[in-house]
């Protein structure tokens, strides 16, 4: 039976799309992108009032939309022996749960049903604050700032987006997580 690859790019801000594509276009495959399933497109909607979920729900809701495109786009993709870029996968809501609180092992049980991607990549942000204050629409890590923020008690968005920075550091020094930026043609 044919194998694609599956390679996970990681991240948040608008250079994860870009270089999601620029790799997609190098590698011959397609992106498989966060909210697929729609769940977060429906929680922003304004004619919606959504309390603002916490950190665990986040996830939980994360986790919901990547079973959906595992299911429907990753695996259908990889069994016709295709590469397929998921941005972003596993780690970034890892991340964002550890620097939420959230235990490691939770969060390692939960991401179980997973495939385990041939390469992992993290895009270094170059957005800086503003991205992850607002624009709920720019990704999962600055969805999850903007609701966090707009609920109580207030969470610290710096203080997130430090401890998630930390946390892909040590992913490349611990599980071989190649960091990049715009700019990296390396691949």
């Amino acid at each position: 039976m044919p194998e694609g690859r599956l390679i996970a790019l990681e991240g948040n801000g608008p250079e994860l799309r870009v270089m999601a594509k620029r790799l997609a276009k190098s590698q011959g495959g397609g992106v498989s992108a966060w909210d697929a399933s729609s769940i977060f497109f429906e929680m922003r909607r304004p004619d919606r009032e959504v309390p603002a979920p916490s950190p665990r729900t986040l996830v939980l809701l994360y986790a919901a939309d990547l079973a959906f495109r595992l299911r429907w786009e990753i695996r259908p993709a990889l069994a016709e022996d295709q590469v397929v870029i998921a941005a972003p996968y596993v780690e970034s809501a890892i991340a964002f749960g550890r620097a939420a609180g959230l235990p490691h092992r939770w969060l390692a049980n939960l991401f179980q049903f997973a495939a385990k991607p041939s390469a992992c990549y993290w895009m270094k942000s170059q957005t800086g604050g503003a991205a992850w204050m607002g624009k709920p629409s720019a990704g999962f890590l600055e969805f999850c700032c903007a609701f966090l923020n707009s609920g109580a008690p207030l969470w610290d968005s710096q203080a997130l987006r430090e401890k998630v920075r930390s946390y892909a550091e040590s992913l490349e020094r611990r599980r071989g997580c190649r960091i990049l930026d715009d700019a990296d043609s390396s691949l």
